[in-house]
């Protein structure tokens, strides 16, 4: 199927988008996600991805290239962090509503100011509401399989809708890790050549992206919002057909010990394998504790998500952005309003940890756990702490 080799990341990325026959990339370099783009462009310099690369001025040009290649009928990607990410964002937004399914990795990165080149989720949070898919990657192979993945699902007739794929920058983008890779005959069995349902051509005029009056607009959003939480049969779809044809099997909340615990861990992107490695030292304490990562953001599985804490009394949601002036950090305001006015409602803590970088350790999580079950951390629903913050 494939060879087992040690490599960057961002290179297992930029292997995936090759093996995807991706053709146009449009992107402007910006730290963590460069190395990224700076493969692609020499995949494409040297003739081993026929592609059209696009050396644009600025992200807002990268994101407005790729709206004009995806409506053309074309395989497009794109990526970016951070600031880049903050002035690109006016053309995301249009991109969901265009139904143009442009994959684009995101390499997670706090968001100025102060200026910072470090991991958090405040970028990925600034959009959350944009109309993408969103799903996040613990790992490297898992970024290179949710690469074809989010091609797989995003141009399918039943979905067309661009996707995001997350993985935290630095910590991931710039590691060596054991990546699977993936012949292309196997790809090209899992995923097919883009055909676009509708696509701008000379010889049959269509208009995309019109002005709308106020008599439309509200019936447009409406339209969206059911289109993008339609498309949760073809995602579950999609990662059942990669699991049978590789062995990788990837589920909208994953669970780590949850049987019988009544603590759990809420985490993110690579926090949740640090989660696990502290949720087997607690369970050697005789502490009662699981992990769920929350893998798909957008559409929010909230059954699933229900589901999976059925039986746990308390939730230890763990956040990588702050929502400053609200209710703590965007991932916890999530999950409270999931479990409202539903039978079993966990006690819900929130600490935000991780900002710009800073590192969270096994021993960090389980002085979390410790707080909480302690009865020392804040448990009103506006509640939430900065961990480790200096006084």
């Amino acid at each position: 199927m494939g060879k087992r080799v040690g490599m960057e990341v961002s290179i297992a990325a930029s292997e995936a988008v090759k093996l995807a026959n991706t053709d146009v990339v449009a992107a402007y370099p910006i730290t963590p996600q460069t190395h990224i783009v700076e493969h692609l462009s020499e995949f494409v310099n040297n003739g081993e991805l026929d592609a059209e690369f696009v050396p644009v001025e600025s992200e807002h040009s990268a994101m407005s290239v790729c709206l004009g290649s995806s409506a053309a009928g074309a395989r497009t990607f794109t990526c970016t962090s951070s600031q880049g990410l903050i002035l690109m964002s006016e053309i995301v937004y249009i991109a969901a509503t265009m139904r143009l399914p442009i994959v684009m990795i995101l390499a997670n990165r706090s968001v100025s100011g102060p200026l910072s080149i470090w991991n958090d989720h405040t970028d990925v949070m600034a959009i959350r509401d944009c109309g993408w898919i969103q799903v996040f990657a613990n790992n490297g192979q898992e970024v290179f399989d949710h690469v074809l993945w989010a091609f797989r699902v995003g141009e399918d007739r039943r979905v067309i809708h661009p996707v995001i794929v997350n993985l935290d920058g630095f910590i991931l983008t710039h590691v060596i890790e054991p990546i699977e890779l993936l012949d292309q005959e196997t790809v090209d069995r899992f995923l097919p050549p883009y055909e676009p349902l509708h696509r701008l051509h000379p010889d049959k005029p269509v208009t995309m992206g019109c002005f709308a009056m106020p008599n439309l607009y509200t019936e447009t959003k409406k339209a969206q919002d059911e289109a993008l939480k339609a498309t949760m049969p073809t995602i579950l779809e999609g990662w059942k057909e990669f699991g049978d044809l590789t062995g990788r099997h990837y589920h909208p909340i994953e669970e780590y010990r949850t049987e019988d615990a009544d603590l759990l861990i809420v985490a993110m992107g690579s926090l949740g394998e640090t989660a696990c490695v502290a949720a087997d030292s607690m369970r050697a304490q005789g502490k009662s504790v699981g992990v769920l990562e929350i893998r798909l953001w957008r559409p929010f599985p909230f059954d699933l998500f229900r589901q999976a804490v059925r039986k746990a009394g308390t939730l230890v949601v763990m956040d990588r952005a702050t929502s400053y002036g609200g209710p703590g950090g965007p991932v916890s305001s999530e999950i409270r309003a999931a479990l409202y006015g539903t039978d079993h409602q966990p006690k819900v803590v929130n600490f935000i940890v991780g900002l710009a970088g800073r590192d969270v350790s096994p021993e960090d999580f389980e002085t979390m756990v410790d707080l909480t079950l302690s009865g020392k951390a804040k448990t009103r629903q506006e509640d939430y702490q900065i961990y480790g913050v200096r006084e």
